[in-house]
């Protein structure tokens, strides 16, 4: 079985996504074609966010976004450890320095207890991440980064475009969302891409121009920037695929519910769902003692696993003497623990309960 079953989706969708890039061969604009707006003007309406404007991928999203707050060498930006490095990787190649918090074990996202503690008046950004589709605390979030200046928040949103958080759409419960469409992510293209959504007219002219190389106009260069633009056919593909993302989104939430149930009628640790936010399940993930006798449990059985993630960004050998922050002794242990199983919205019940029934086993055994 497949850990994500993206030719399926393919098969489905096949004369939407053929017709998409047909016409961009057909017009030729490969970069910055009218799929790019068309696309971001879709996801605007998506979200209920003012502005979108597509980019080359989720890290450079959050490389735009850092660039055009003006984070530079001496700043801090306040993150998560727990996540995929893009997150860190950013923060220092700007010559600022991520400042972690740790999550909490429940959900795996930032424990907003913990977040004041790490804030400085060095503090020029708070990124939390949406760890595995789920929204983290963004309200509480927020209302700490205005107590202290206004902080801008940055949702890392790479995981969890159509989640909700009470009633509000990931990538806009911020100052700025950031999002990626990695194939892999619940709204994927066939290669590189991603996004980023403010209301904030200032802010969006400014991530405009960085992604273009700083150009407010042809060849006038106004701001040091980058070539961040998301090239024409990855939009088409996604333009294809918002024709059935609402049906997936419905499907990862009942199939999510459904794994919900599964383990916790077998006594199975799990991510946490909280009441008031929806989950898009971009991973679904367990926590397992001795994973990879586990692991080998479900290969056997021809299941596919995946580990996100295996070693917090504060103990990876580049990032040790970057990093800054108290220990994180609950994002250590998930790291340890840990465990994705198969997920997409073309998943079958039974196929399902295979999984369920042969980790339960495993963990037993």
């Amino acid at each position: 079985m497949p850990f994500i079953d993206l030719k399926l989706q393919y098969q489905t969708l096949r004369p939407q996504i053929q017709e998409r890039i047909n016409r961009v061969l057909d017009h030729g604009q490969y970069i910055m074609g009218p799929e790019v707006r068309e696309l971001e003007q879709q996801l605007e309406k998506y979200t209920g966010a003012r502005h979108c404007i597509t980019v080359s991928s989720g890290t450079e999203a959050l490389l735009i976004a850092l660039m055009a707050l003006g984070v530079t060498r001496g700043d801090e930006v306040v993150t998560t450890p727990f996540t995929f490095v893009a997150t860190a990787e950013v923060i220092a190649l700007l010559g600022a320095t991520p400042v972690y918090v740790d999550v909490d074990p429940g959900t795996c996202n930032l424990d907003v207890a913990k977040l004041e503690a790490a804030i400085t008046e060095r503090t020029k950004a708070i990124i939390p991440v949406s760890l595995y589709g789920q929204p983290a605390d963004m309200d509480e979030i927020n209302a700490i980064a205005a107590a202290h200046g206004n902080i801008p928040v940055i949702e890392d949103a790479a995981q969890s475009f159509g989640a909700t958080y009470k009633g509000k759409r990931s990538c806009n419960l911020s100052a700025i969302g950031c999002t990626s469409f990695f194939p892999s992510k619940p709204l994927g293209c066939y290669g590189d891409g991603g996004a980023i959504f403010t209301n904030d007219d200032e802010l969006a002219r400014a991530f405009r121009e960085i992604r273009v190389h700083g150009q407010s106009q042809r060849y006038v260069h106004t701001r040091i920037g980058v070539g961040g633009r998301m090239d024409t056919i990855q939009c088409a593909v996604v333009l294809a695929k918002l024709e059935r993302f609402d049906w997936e989104i419905e499907r990862r939430v009942q199939i999510g519910r459904r794994y919900d149930e599964l383990l916790d009628q077998r006594g199975l640790a799990r991510v946490t769902q909280r009441n008031d936010r929806t989950s898009v399940y971009g991973q679904y993930t367990v926590m397992v003692a001795n994973r990879v006798r586990v692991q080998e449990a479900l290969k056997e059985a021809g299941i596919p696993t995946a580990v996100h993630y295996p070693v917090p960004l504060n103990e990876q050998p580049a990032y040790k003497a970057l990093s800054s922050g108290p220990a994180t002794p609950a994002a250590a242990a998930l790291a340890q623990q840990v465990m994705s199983l198969p997920m997409g919205p073309d998943l079958d019940e039974q196929t399902q309960l295979k999984v369920v029934d042969v980790l339960a086993g495993a963990c037993t055994a």
